[in-house]
């Protein structure tokens, strides 16, 4: 093998992983995370849950990208021990399409439609088609499809060039010595650990393996323990992502690990057993990628039969190497929902959008539960639930810092225009939710004030107020619930509404001052008066902040005054009929 014929070698290897990651790229992004986001929700069953991860590994091509995900839920509680080991079973056998498709660089036939089968006739024409659609197509979904048409006709394009490459390696003798050598089955299953621990992907170097093949030198003894040796080597990745989690991520991995050991010290040991007394008539033929293949498959799903009923032994054994020293922790449902934002998740951007938007979820109800109490304190004052708003506010400012970082960390990534999308609203919505929280902060220290000095509002003020309030209640409720369920049409009532608010606002404080000036209130209820007023109004402010980003975003624009301007034309009539429904709900006394 020559220096030229070595370089062409490697341009195949170059062409053939880019083509493995664009069209691992191209899947994820299609998914948009819902494949990624089915395995945390159809995992109750052990037999379900390996189909779940069998299913989702054979879609996104990459056992490793499915087992660090569930070490992700896992550290983030999200997916429970026992759930995760019958996904990780179930993707060590979704991981063997992968050899079926590589395969097919090996056919040979003569016949036109064995020809077309070959990658070399299809691989170019799928390479166009993708580079076409991806420079062509405005839709996201069609550039998706295109990096997957194109990522995948590269691959085959790079595993024919290396197999073309390898081929004159059949003459050489030192290269079928060593290969000899690797027929040794702890030799050749080192070896194969070792090319897949370095590379991170069995895939790859299933690949390399295939590739190999096509020289005619390597027999199935040679192949055997290599195959064996990558799916050890596969359990790096998850080992990595799982340093610097929680107990149970370290599990998780220990599960990948201890899985692929158990099946491959089980096979190789029943396997080189009964060779031993028969002596199998193939060990020494050659093995083509065909056979690579099928090998591959039949130890991957003969494991996952018989070792998946004994899924609970391995979580037992999990914990023995990975002890509960300290009492188990304890979370808040904040905490919980925080934990989620994994960073393992960042590689896959439409999973961890997901998780983003739950997450942002969970902190504007928790907003709207502080404004919720707030209220209440002006009814009847309660220390506990004013204790309570100061926590939550504390919670809330805690979620946009943490939230609000990983979703700058996410906005680096390559993002569909969509998930884009998606991102712009929970940026901008993230920081509405902690105002909302800050005023009913103020809420809180006003109804403080007024149980400190003994104050209280006349009995038409409190008419007026919890109006007022029933009114901000109403507001928080539409633009939150339109912002967890998408519901568009709920996002259009709010700011009708707010202009109500608006105006009841002004109302109240006009009303205020006639009665100071009747000497039924005082000056000091009247600054408290407006500071909660205020507040109100402002609440009303982030509301309409809120419902406006949601149908901004949805129509590709961003110019707020536009669209309010539009809103309040003379000539919608829609519009100026909600207000008006809104008034006559809101009417003061």
């Amino acid at each position: 093998m020559d220096f030229f014929s070595l370089l062409t070698m490697i341009g195949g290897l170059a062409l053939f992983l880019y083509g493995m990651h664009m069209m691992g790229d191209g899947l994820s992004k299609a998914s948009g995370g819902r494949l990624e986001s089915i395995l945390t929700k159809l995992t109750s069953k052990p037999m379900k849950a390996a189909l779940v991860g069998m299913g989702v590994t054979a879609v996104i091509q990459s056992s490793s990208a499915t087992t660090v995900m569930v070490v992700g839920f896992v550290n983030s509680g999200i997916m429970k021990l026992e759930q995760a080991v019958n996904v990780i079973i179930g993707a060590n056998v979704g991981t063997t399409i992968t050899a079926w498709l590589l395969s097919l660089s090996a056919i040979d036939g003569g016949s036109f439609f064995i020809q077309l089968l070959k990658p070399s006739s299809f691989s170019p024409v799928l390479a166009i088609i993708g580079v076409s659609l991806i420079n062509f197509s405005k839709k996201d979904k069609h550039k998706d499809i295109g990096a997957i048409m194109a990522g995948f006709g590269i691959l085959m394009i790079g595993m024919d060039t290396m197999g073309a490459a390898v081929k004159p390696l059949a003459e050489v003798p030192e290269f079928g010595r060593v290969l000899t050598m690797f027929s040794n089955p702890i030799l050749g299953m080192l070896v194969g650990l070792v090319i897949t621990a370095v590379i991170q992907s069995s895939s790859v170097s299933i690949g390399i393996l295939q590739a190999l093949c096509q020289t005619g030198a390597v027999s199935f003894a040679t192949a055997i323990p290599v195959i064996m040796g990558q799916n050890i080597g596969a359990c790096v990745p998850a080992l990595l992502s799982s340093v610097g989690g929680s107990k149970d991520a370290k599990r998780a991995a220990l599960l990948h690990l201890f899985y692929n050991f158990a099946k491959t010290f089980l096979f190789m040991g029943v396997f080189y057993s009964i060779h031993y007394l028969v002596h199998f008539s193939f060990i020494d033929k050659p093995i083509s990628a065909l056979g690579v293949a099928v090998v591959h498959s039949a130890f991957n799903i003969a494991a996952c039969i018989i070792l998946l009923p004994f899924s609970k032994l391995l979580v037992k054994l999990v914990h023995i190497a990975v002890p509960e020293r300290t009492k188990e922790e304890t979370f808040s449902p904040e905490e919980e929902a925080l934990r989620t934002l994994d960073a393992r998740f960042l590689d896959t951007p439409g999973l961890a959008i997901e998780r983003s938007r739950s997450v942002a979820i969970a902190m504007a109800r928790c907003a709207q539960r502080s404004i919720d109490y707030a209220l209440d304190l002006l009814k009847q004052y309660d220390e506990e639930k004013a204790e309570k708003v100061v926590q939550m506010e504390s919670q809330v400012d805690r979620f946009e810092d943490e939230l609000g970082t990983y979703l700058v960390k996410l906005s680096r990534k390559n993002l569909s225009e969509k998930e884009s999308h998606v991102l712009s609203i929970l940026l901008h919505c993230i920081g509405d939710f902690e105002r909302i929280s800050d005023h009913a902060l103020n809420i809180k220290e006003a109804a403080d004030e007024m149980e400190s000095k003994n104050l209280e509002f006349s009995d038409k003020a409190k008419e007026e107020v919890a109006i007022f309030s029933n009114a901000v209640k109403d507001i928080l409720a539409l633009a939150i619930d339109a912002f967890a369920t998408e519901n568009m049409t709920k996002a259009g009532l709010v700011e009708p509404l707010e202009e109500v608010i608006d105006q009841l606002n002004i109302e109240i404080k006009k009303r205020h001052v006639k009665r100071l000036r009747k000497g039924k209130c005082t000056i000091e209820m009247g600054f408290v008066l407006s500071d909660i007023t205020t507040d109100f109004e402002r609440v009303a402010d982030h509301c309409s902040n809120i419902a406006v980003y949601l149908l901004q975003v949805r129509e590709d624009s961003f110019d707020t005054h536009v669209y309010l301007d539009t809103l309040r034309e003379e000539s919608n009539l829609d519009f100026k009929g909600k207000v008006l429904a809104y008034k006559e709900k809101y009417i003061l006394p």
